[in-house]
């Protein structure tokens, strides 16, 4: 028996496959569950226009995507905090921080969570770099620097 899976199910498919099973397996687990519904010719068609739209929006998001990293690829931040007489910080610089310095300084919004740090936790002031998450395959390392704010603030 045909049916199409309508969740990923653990070593059969995923979503939106067309996968061969027992008849038994289809009509007493899978179809009542919801996980899956009968391949008929009517179920075929519908899943052949939806994998068409969401490819169509997929290329859509994909091309933004693209055009942000472009945009993305020249820009250096510049991380202000408190710094100790030693050169650490106080507290450490994470996603957080290079979302709201993205945002401050270049208008760029990125959710913080799609903002990786390639170093456990930056405690020291320096040039680090991060690894920004635009769309599934297309990443951005935007290189930035942790500077003390009392540096500034000497020099004026």
């Amino acid at each position: 028996m045909e049916i199409i899976l309508k969740e990923d199910v653990q070593n059969l498919g995923y979503k939106d496959d067309i996968v061969k099973v027992k008849p038994g397996y289809a009509r007493n687990y899978l179809i009542p569950k919801g996980m899956a519904i009968v391949a008929t010719e009517s179920a075929r068609k519908v899943l052949a226009e939806n994998l068409k739209q969401r490819a169509f929006k997929e290329d859509k998001i994909r091309e933004e995507a693209e055009g942000q990293a472009k945009k993305l690829e020249g820009v250096t931040l510049t991380i202000k905090t408190k710094v100790s007489s030693a050169g650490k910080i106080y507290g450490s610089v994470n996603n957080i921080q290079i979302a709201e310095a993205l945002m401050d300084q270049h208008k760029f919004e990125v959710y913080r969570k799609k903002i990786e740090v390639n170093h456990e936790a930056i405690k020291e002031v320096g040039s680090y770099t991060a690894k920004v998450t635009l769309y599934k395959d297309i990443k951005v390392e935007v290189p930035f620097d942790v500077k003390s704010d009392v540096e500034e603030e000497a020099a004026e």
